[in-house]
């Protein structure tokens, strides 16, 4: 009888910089992420390796003495691919492979390829291989020279792996057709968004793995596709969904990440249209992260980019069935657990104290769901009325009724 072979993954090292611009608190926050999305694409973290410098080198990245020290792990080590936690230059990647004879990719490169493994339909597999041949294109002359050595693997997935691509004329020419495709696919998607009516439309938004798609399922009673790992949804879901007899419909987006790849940010477009056009946003957030101000900062950072922060906003703060910390300034190290935080003392927290209306829930376990829909259908009716006024004493009457 066979045994069933265990799920191989790739074996990488991380490399990260402590610089004017970057804290080592902030690069541990950094690295941990970049750990978390190696995972999703399949790879096992050997090491990780840091260095305090003022300004990236030029040349290597790294300086050549802590270049050196990682070629000596990852031949020792038997080491596949270092990961460096920044955008490298065309001429760094070249320059690092020449030192270290290993594949080298990027922070961008990475989430590239998570995304390459994600896309299910043929619009994100579009979208992402156009972002892909973006940032491939001035890395050309790297990529194929050590393609033989390089076939397969994190990083090398999709137009990487054939060599008819190897022409710059050519990937110019994908890039060209890629994107008349997408504007025509925009363009149905734009007419499809027309045709949804004069209903309102909420959307979630927030950081990566934060729980949109659980939340999706739950308000609307669906099924759309969770899973805890970086980037599970990439292709834009859109239901109808009824409180109180108010119907609205209910966008789940895809998820936000700090150092977000411009080249992603232009092919998904349309996907940010559809935030771009909502009349209410849903940021969700990660109460448990110990990062979650970071992210909701990154958040309002893309959402002002696209002229989105400013909707009417309801605040979401999930996943408070996982929250735990140690107190400061005390002896007993015990985790305080969620158990000992009641809703009530939520509420009283700086996190309540938000412009925009602000609810703590558990997506997973249904907790205090009845007043996230409430606050949601308080916020929709507020913007319904305003776009058909005739309806306010329709919604008293019902609101007696019941």
């Amino acid at each position: 009888m066979l045994e069933k072979k265990e799920a191989q993954y790739e074996k990488v090292v991380l490399v990260g910089l402590i610089t004017r611009e970057q804290s080592e608190e902030k690069l541990t926050e950094y690295m941990d992420e970049l750990e978390f999305l190696a995972y999703t694409a399949g790879a096992e973290v050997a090491q990780r390796f840091t260095q305090k410098v003022d300004k990236p080198d030029s040349k290597f990245f790294v300086g050549s003495g802590k270049l050196n020290e990682i070629r000596e792990f990852v031949e020792e080590h038997e080491i596949d691919t270092v990961i460096f936690d920044d955008e490298l230059t065309p001429s760094q990647l070249k320059n690092i492979e020449k030192g270290i004879e290993r594949k080298i990719i990027d922070r961008t490169q990475l989430i590239l390829d998570i995304f390459a493994q994600r896309a299910q339909t043929s619009y994100a597999r579009t979208q992402v291989e156009l972002a892909q041949y973006e940032y491939l294109l001035p890395r050309l002359t790297r990529m194929w020279t050590h393609l033989e050595r390089q076939r397969g693997g994190i990083g090398m997935r999709g137009p990487g792996e054939t060599e008819i691509e190897t022409d710059r004329r050519i990937i110019r020419d994908r890039i060209t057709l890629l994107k008349e495709k997408l504007k025509s696919i925009d363009k149905q998607m734009a007419t499809q968004r027309k045709n949804r009516g004069a209903l309102v439309r909420v959307a979630l938004v927030g950081y990566t793995n934060v729980g949109k798609s659980t939340l999706m399922n739950v308000l609307s009673k669906s099924e759309v596709f969770a899973e805890n790992k970086l980037f599970a949804t990439l292709d834009t879901t859109v239901r109808k969904v009824v409180i109180g007899n108010l119907p609205f419909l209910l966008t789940d987006t895809v998820g936000f990440i700090r150092k977000l790849p411009t080249q992603l940010v232009e092919s998904f477009k349309s996907t940010l249209d559809e935030v771009r056009e909502a009349d209410l946003l849903v940021h969700v957030v990660d109460i448990s992260h110990p990062s979650f101000e970071d992210h909701i900062d990154s958040v309002n950072q893309i959402l002002a980019e696209i002229d989105s922060k400013d909707k009417p906003t309801v605040l979401v703060f999930n996943k408070i069935d996982n929250f735990s910390y140690t107190p400061k300034d005390e002896d007993d190290l015990t985790e305080v657990k969620r158990e000992n935080i009641s809703l009530e003392e939520w509420k009283r927290t700086w996190m309540a104290k938000s412009e925009n209306p602000t609810i703590f829930i558990s997506a997973t376990e249904k907790e205090n769901m009845d007043e996230l829909r409430k606050t949601i259908y308080e916020e929709v009716k507020k913007i319904h009325i305003t776009r058909f006024p005739y309806n306010d004493f329709l919604f008293e009457y019902f609101e007696e009724e019941s």
